[in-house]
């Protein structure tokens, strides 16, 4: 029997490799139940492969290779379409009528707490209120998935983020060494994410960073795209040692909980010490 079930909710396939694989794959070897949602198929993201639903196929694979690789239980798709980006990276004028930009706010909601119900969900993973770098995708993860968990009584919501305050450190020396690919903007990441001092979560993955290399690597569509190798593919790049270094933590917010409060584990609760407590 599993120890509980987390149920990490993400806008397309691949945001689940970079923000919170290693989690998933953590989670899964200690005996949680860990169930993977997304609510598009991201088939209007860069790929060598034009935007539509030949796309969107080939990332839904890339998907399922990679919640196999972490240990997932079980894949959903809401079933959006991929609202896409605007060449400023805000939101597209062009984007399809079922884009998950414009729908129903509380209709997301109600599906995706129909999953979280049906699991018995104690925790659900979302973004931060800006989405992370501000994909208005992301965005919409935060209000629906904020709302799924007070639809279906979920008592834990980690938001997934980054600690903006080390990233910016690694990317100015990292522009040292690295040509950066085009979509690349060091400025979006100045306001992107979330500053050290509001993360309650640092979780500790580098004994899964095997599994979070493997997950990124599933994602072949996002490797290289547009002008050539992206982000995803430029991570990929990275040697071993520093990859571990760089990758080795992943960062949560918790905000029902005190100001302070630093913990370790996804399920940890505060003693009131305001140390991680099983």
């Amino acid at each position: 029997m599993a120890l509980g079930t987390a149920v990490f909710f993400h806008a397309h396939p691949d945001d689940e490799a970079l923000l919170t694989s290693g989690t998933m794959a953590m989670l899964a070897a200690q005996g949680y139940r860990v169930v993977l949602v997304v609510a598009t198929a991201g088939e209007r993201g860069l790929a060598d492969l034009a935007p539509g639903d030949a796309l969107g196929e080939a990332r839904m694979e890339e998907l399922y290779k990679s919640a196999a690789l972490l240990g997932c239980a079980r894949v959903v798709r809401l079933g959006y379409a991929d609202s896409g980006l605007s060449e400023t990276g805000g939101v597209a004028e062009d984007r399809p009528d079922n884009a998950f930009i414009d729908a129903d706010s509380e209709e997301a909601a109600q599906r995706l707490a129909a999953v979280l119900k049906e699991e018995n969900a104690e925790l659900v993973t979302i973004y931060d209120p800006a989405g992370g770098y501000g994909h208005p995708d992301h965005v919409q993860v935060h209000r629906v998935g904020k709302r799924a968990a007070e639809i279906a009584g979920t008592p834990i919501v980690l938001e997934a983020t980054v600690n903006r305050d080390p990233l910016l450190r690694a990317l100015r020396l990292a522009s040292r060494f690295y040509t950066f690919p085009p979509e690349f903007d060091m400025r979006t990441f100045e306001r992107a994410y979330s500053p050290g001092e509001v993360i309650t979560h640092r979780v500790n993955v580098r004994r899964y960073i095997k599994q979070k290399r493997a997950s990124m690597a599933a994602h072949a569509t996002q490797a290289t795209g547009g002008d050539g190798t992206r982000t995803l593919g430029m991570m990929l790049r990275i040697p071993g040692p520093l990859y571990r270094l760089v990758f080795g933590t992943e960062w949560y917010v918790r905000r029902d909980l005190p100001p302070g409060v630093r913990l370790s584990h996804p399920f940890d609760q505060p003693s009131e010490s305001g140390k991680s407590r099983p």
